[in-house]
């Protein structure tokens, strides 16, 4: 079995492996490396495992992201896998060979890895994992089966939420799919207000910049609005690939929460992927089980399965990982 990086594999021959693959998604495609790669303080790393023919057998990408260059990054750099390794066959000899391969391309690089899972892995497996260090811990994702019929997926809606979506229809709010660069920027102003008051970092602008101009010619992004007089009150920028539409970025202007936006826009995104065709919505994360958290509360509004896929870390600088869990509490407090 070679090892082999980026440049030594074709776009076509990465985007055939993973569109075979029973778990394709897009954050392990190579659209997402370009991305990543034109964005401010974010560093992909891309490895391939080829078997003696050359033909593709495991993919992984991760992103180093940062919130800081120069000095302050190193306390701020953490590796994020999304969705991989995607290994044929899920074969526990390519999924060593990646996860080995991937300790010596760190090594030095951030302070953590965090792989969160598309699937559930099995027990085999998580051993795997275990074996090169990384920690499987529970986490939850909420999906929803977009081929049901539209009636269902309305009437697995609480009756509280179904209330607030015919009130913003009501108020007139309307739902419009937001296509400009300059709407680009209009979203990123509403996300910061959101993540400041959740006292939360937000990604550079760079990062939703170069999505759109990597992604959105191809269908692979989607920005829709809710929109009252013409203006524009709340967004979620959606992922598309495949049959899958995932809920990446989201926020509404806190001045018009009472024509109930964040309930509104789910509903009618839901809606517009089952009548576009796909076969699922992927609502994100949810948090711990058996811990009480906000947003899963909020997206359990909408139905969808609750599923655990979980997570795997791994503490690359342990001492650098305590200074920067108390970087973030300073941060919180003086946001």
């Amino acid at each position: 079995m070679n090892f082999k990086k980026t440049n030594t594999i074709s776009k076509e021959k990465w985007t055939e492996f993973i569109q075979n693959h029973p778990h394709v998604n897009i954050f392990q495609a190579p659209e997402m490396y370009e991305v990543y790669s034109k964005t401010k303080n974010y560093k992909p790393i891309f490895l391939v495992a080829e078997d003696d023919s050359k033909n593709v057998i495991g993919i992984l990408l991760a992103v180093i992201q940062k919130e800081h260059k120069g000095i302050l990054g190193k306390f701020s750099a953490r590796s994020i896998i999304i969705g991989g390794p995607l290994v044929k066959d899920n074969k526990p000899e390519i999924i060593e060979f990646l996860l080995k391969e991937y300790n010596k391309e760190i090594k030095g690089k951030a302070i953590y890895t965090q792989i969160r899972n598309h699937w559930e892995w099995n027990k085999t497996e998580k051993k795997i994992f275990e074996k090169y260090g990384f920690v499987y811990e529970p986490h939850l994702d909420i999906i929803h089966d977009l081929t049901v019929k539209k009636e269902d997926i309305w009437n697995n809606i609480t009756g509280k939420a179904r209330n607030k979506i015919r009130k913003s229809l009501k108020n007139n709010i309307v739902f419009d799919e937001l296509k400009s660069i300059n709407n680009v920027t209009e979203s990123y102003k509403i996300l910061e207000e959101v993540y400041k008051n959740a006292k939360q970092p937000l990604a550079d602008y760079s990062l939703f910049k170069n999505a759109y101009l990597v992604l959105f010619d191809k269908g692979m992004l989607k920005i829709f609005g809710a929109l009252y007089n013409k203006n524009i009150v709340g967004i979620r920028i959606q992922l598309i690939y495949c049959n899958c539409v995932y809920d990446w970025y989201a926020g509404s202007k806190s001045q018009y929460y009472k024509f109930n936006p964040n309930d509104f826009l789910p509903w009618k995104v839901i809606e517009w992927g089952s009548k576009n065709g796909y076969k699922y919505f992927d609502f994100g994360g949810a948090g711990k089980p058996n811990i009480p958290y906000g947003v899963r509360d909020h997206k359990l509004k909408f139905g969808g399965e609750l599923v655990e896929y979980g997570r795997f870390e791994k503490i690359h600088n342990r001492f650098l990982f305590q200074i920067g869990k108390i970087g973030l509490k300073l941060y919180k407090k003086i946001k």
